[in-house]
């Protein structure tokens, strides 16, 4: 069993549009996707489900992309 984390990281505009680039790019090949995050790779199956979250609370905005599966 993985250990549990819970991580945020920031990223340049740069950045965060080369990663966004490569899902897409992996989404439409129908191929998992890749990532390493502080450290860790991570492997995105390719029946992860996907989703666009919207939060405003206290005068902030939030947009998350969310990419999410299980080990079943």
């Amino acid at each position: 069993m993985k250990k549990e984390r819970d991580i945020e990281k920031v990223y340049s505009t740069k950045e965060f549009v080369a990663k966004l680039r490569r899902l897409a790019d992996s989404l439409e090949s129908g191929e998992k996707f890749e990532i390493q995050i502080a450290g860790e790779r991570i492997y995105v199956p390719v029946r992860a489900e996907y989703n666009i979250e919207h939060e405003r609370e206290d005068g902030n905005e939030e947009i998350e992309f969310q990419i999410k599966w299980s080990y079943d």
